[in-house]
């Protein structure tokens, strides 16, 4: 029973190419759970539902835009999401609808329940079910990602921190 309260969460979080919103939503979620001294009890981890980009680090105005607030993503490198990720992962959240859909239909059934909207733990969720692909679009995307990011992660940390209490 007491290595079932030490075993880690882990979180992966969804989009297409793995190369914008999804390591967004990896270097900031790690930031705050690192800040909150909940490293050792949360892994973060981010893929993409599509091969487009494998390898690659992210986006460069991803990275920028990110630095900026003093999240570093330079280390992470896009994958695809994998079989093994539906059994791995406690929590799997996409970015979007199309993605979200994407996953339920890779899912194992007995995995279908770890797959969520990640805005669903944002406090302006009601508003903004989806965070919107900045790939296409100018720097102003790309900052409402993060911000979108931002919110979100605190209220999946509070969630994380309200669902095992010896975490937080």
């Amino acid at each position: 029973m007491k290595s079932e309260a030490l075993k880690k969460t882990k979180v992966l979080f969804v989009c297409m190419g793995n190369i914008c919103r999804s390591p967004t939503a990896d270097a900031v979620f790690r930031h705050f759970v690192k800040e909150s001294g909940v490293d050792h009890m949360i892994e973060v981890d981010s893929a993409g539902t599509h091969a487009y980009h494998i390898g690659n680090p992210p986006d460069q105005r991803a990275q920028h835009t990110a630095l900026k607030r003093g999240y570093q993503m330079h280390d992470l490198r896009a994958r695809a999401v994998q079989a093994s990720d539906f059994e791995e992962f406690d929590y799997i959240l996409a970015m979007d609808k199309e993605n979200l859909s994407l996953l339920q239909q890779k899912s194992p059934q007995q995995h279908l329940s770890k797959i969520q909207l990640f805005m669903q733990y944002s406090k302006s969720a009601n508003s903004n079910t989806e965070v919107p692909d900045p790939y296409f679009g100018g720097h102003e995307g790309f900052e409402l990602v993060l911000n979108m990011v931002e919110e979100a992660s605190h209220g999946l940390l509070a969630h994380l921190c309200n669902n095992k209490k010896e975490m937080c």
